[in-house]
């Protein structure tokens, strides 16, 4: 119950924190509501509330090639946003929900708006990269622990105690080695020291956990992660946008003051239908995520038996650790050669002696293609003495 009291005692916070700065931008006249369109964007429009055809002479589509050139609290909010928004807070079982161009916007547009100078954020020393540059834009006291290490974890947290926030920062699966962030016990020192948690999900979301929702619902945590940020570029559909779902006073408040938000073009309609269609197949099913995990464990034992070592636990992103750059990038050469397309990584994408080739799996490979790709690792594997 201490726990639970806590938990409540973070968030209402961070509401009151909110809410506070929501109520200033009322007072102060500021506030930029957004206006829905109900069809595509041209020089006449249909716009929710209004009544027949309304001229539009709001938009940037200057050779009428168009047709949606703004920013969200211009002209650029169509209902199809707005419903995506709603489909993708339901999915995470969040209050609400904001669509950026990428996630590296989200990441970009975050920390700066919740985070003032009395507030610290503790962030994984391997965090992506647009984590770190959004932590950057904040004032917020910059604390990193080391990678997934929860002891140093909470001694920070105890270094932190006199700031107003405290916001703990982690990727829930890291992309180059596919290790997954012990949300559970993150989780269990946050409430412990009164911190909110924020987890990016660009590599979870769509095929983790049971229904596919992430990190947080593999590890049973969903109800005490308090905001996600995730992308529409990968699992999702595949072609660009990100988002953000948190609280409700947080996401108007990303709406009013979020700068990769307020200037940047709002999402193409097609990314949203396609990104719409996937969350509602997701929505209506958990077959797809769960035909992942068999993929992915048919191709790390099959590669394990091999005498391979693959980093990570039972992810789609399985890195074939080889440690030389230039066996990494001799290995993918060969690969292609054998009809498999891999990349070697090497430094400065990965630490000096630890390049590897990153293979990811996918829902839309068959079990023969999966082989395949084992097969052709052995033959070159042996080529180059990694395997007998």
């Amino acid at each position: 119950m201490a726990d639970v009291m806590v938990i409540k005692t973070a968030l209402a916070q961070a509401r009151s924190v909110l809410e506070n700065e929501l109520d200033t931008i009322r007072a102060g006249g500021t506030w930029k509501g957004e206006r829905i369109i109900t069809s595509k964007q041209g020089a006449h429009i249909n716009v929710d509330g209004s009544r027949g055809d309304i001229l539009n002479f709001c938009a940037n589509n200057y050779l009428g090639l168009s047709r949606l050139s703004s920013v969200r609290f211009i002209c650029g909010t169509q209902d199809i946003h707005k419903n995506l928004e709603r489909k993708i807070a339901e999915f995470h079982e969040r209050e609400d929900a904001i669509l950026y161009a990428s996630c590296f916007d989200a990441n970009a547009g975050l920390f700066e708006v919740l985070l003032g100078p009395e507030d610290a954020v503790l962030s994984d020393e391997l965090n992506h990269a647009s984590i770190i540059d959004g932590i950057r834009l904040c004032r917020a006291k910059r604390m990193r622990y080391r990678h997934l290490d929860l002891n140093d974890l909470e001694d920070k947290l105890k270094e932190a105690q006199s700031s107003r926030l405290r916001l703990v920062v982690t990727d829930g699966v890291f992309s180059m080695d596919g290790d997954v962030a012990p949300l559970k016990e993150i989780c269990d020192l946050s409430d412990r020291y009164s911190a909110m948690v924020f987890v990016d999900e660009c590599h979870a979301t769509g095929f983790l956990g049971p229904r596919g929702r992430g990190t947080d619902e593999l590890l049973g945590v969903m109800d005490r992660v308090h905001i996600v940020n995730s992308t529409l570029g990968k699992a999702l559909g595949g072609a660009a946008g990100g988002y953000t779902v948190g609280p409700k006073p947080l996401i108007d408040l990303l709406r009013q003051r979020s700068r990769p938000y307020l200037f940047s073009n709002s999402l193409p309609p097609p990314v949203v239908g396609c990104s719409t269609r996937a969350v509602e197949l997701l929505l209506a099913s958990s077959e797809i995520a769960q035909s992942m995990t068999a993929k992915t464990m048919r191709f790390r034992n099959s590669m394990t038996a091999a005498g391979f070592t693959i980093s990570g636990k039972a992810h789609p992103i399985c890195p074939v650790m080889l440690g030389d750059a230039r066996l990494a990038s001799l290995m993918a050469d060969d690969m292609l050669k054998l009809g498999v397309y891999v990349v070697g990584f090497s430094y400065p994408v990965v630490p000096k002696g630890k390049a590897r080739i990153r293979v990811q799996i996918s829902a839309a490979h068959s079990d023969e293609d999966i082989d395949r790709c084992v097969d052709a690792f052995i033959q070159t594997g042996r080529k180059h003495g990694v395997v007998s």
